[in-house]
């Protein structure tokens, strides 16, 4: 028997280390054709690939095409992960997307990908928590099956942030990529059908909690075109629809959430940051990575450090590094994995997964 032993948004089992009944049976990811290099964008503003490579870790980024939008990745991402799961897109209860970038403000992009897929009996909706939102709606999702509200939900995190990156300002248009993941979250009962290629695409969830600090929220925001400030000739004319963030406020506020979720999940399982065989933070910074790491205990070689191609892909990045490290064959069989995410809000997320036997 598991119950929650924290705080309302934590879930942990009373036995250390215990899995939760919550499975993920088949990920995958999607990254756009067209990549940015980082000499590219040393020729429309005062920078080089040296100062941005030194500062951030990245080398390039992957741009959606003109005709592409957040639903046409988050589909792209979700048909492999339903079939390394072996699920079909009607056998789906609920379909959640984590994005910040939204096709348009209203239908939620959620309900474009559930008709894309042709999911007809699956609920859908959007999981708004920037960076954090893959795990945010993983949590959610957990909380469905361990409710026993839904069997087979499909996470995605899905994002063109390219659509609001401002290309004038040097500091935030090195950082930021498009690309989307997904995974398929079930109960135990419910995975047992599913036939998975690999022992790397079953993952079960030790541990999952959530944070926020909206006394914070101006520290990364798009100021217009919501209800507060719609849009208008002023607010396009003073580019108020692009992304803006306080990077060095960011830096610290991202540091220090996710190595005190870290130690709090730590503490929780009973675990050592010895027990943890790879941290896999959301991929903002390869600095900030790093920092976390070392203030957790955890070596950084154990740290999965995956923005070089990709950049910033927000509530994309944690299903993107994690399907790429299973290509390239880091994971095995019982191993521990330390998600963890910040992003607007201010939101953190921690989630430790082991891989299935």
């Amino acid at each position: 028997m598991t119950t929650n032993t924290r705080r309302n948004t934590c879930l942990v089992a009373t036995t250390p280390g215990a899995p939760l009944g919550v499975n993920v049976v088949g990920y995958s990811y999607y990254l756009p054709d067209e990549v940015i290099t980082n000499a590219d964008l040393a020729r429309t503003v005062d920078t080089s690939d040296e100062w941005i490579l030194a500062r951030t870790g990245i080398r390039s980024r992957h741009r959606a095409a003109k005709e592409q939008a957040t639903s046409d990745l988050a589909i792209a991402a979700a048909r492999p992960a339903l079939e390394r799961a072996n699920i079909t897109p009607a056998q789906l209860d609920t379909i959640l997307i984590a994005t910040a970038t939204p096709d348009s403000p209203v239908p939620a992009v959620s309900c474009v990908v559930q008709a894309g897929l042709g999911a007809a009996g699956a609920a859908a909706m959007d999981v708004g928590a920037g960076c954090s939102g893959f795990l945010f709606a993983l949590h959610t999702a957990a909380c469905f099956v361990r409710a026993g509200a839904a069997h087979r939900v499909l996470v995605i995190g899905a994002e063109t942030l390219t659509r609001v990156t401002d290309y004038g300002d040097r500091r935030s248009c090195i950082l930021f990529g498009d690309g989307a993941g997904a995974a398929v979250v079930t109960s135990p009962e419910a995975g047992a059908e599913c036939t998975i290629p690999r022992s790397s695409d079953g993952l079960e969830l030790i541990y999952s909690a959530l944070g926020t600090d909206g006394l914070m929220a101006d520290l990364i925001k798009i100021p217009a075109g919501g209800s507060r400030n719609p849009a208008s000739e002023a607010t396009i004319r003073d580019r108020q629809h692009y992304l803006r963030l306080d990077g060095q406020a960011v830096f610290r506020q991202a540091v220090r959430r996710m190595a005190e979720a870290a130690g709090e999940a730590l503490e929780a399982t009973g675990l050592t940051p010895s027990d943890i065989d790879w941290i896999l933070p959301h991929q903002a910074n390869a600095r900030i990575v790093v920092a976390v790491a070392e203030q957790t205990g955890i070596p950084p070689e154990r740290a999965m450090l995956d923005m070089a191609e990709t950049g910033n892909t927000s509530a994309a990045s944690i299903p993107i590094t994690l399907g790429r490290a299973r290509e390239s064959g880091q994971l095995a069989a019982g191993q521990l994995i330390l998600m963890l995410a910040f992003g607007a809000g201010l939101t953190w997320a921690c989630q430790i997964w082991r891989v299935r036997e």
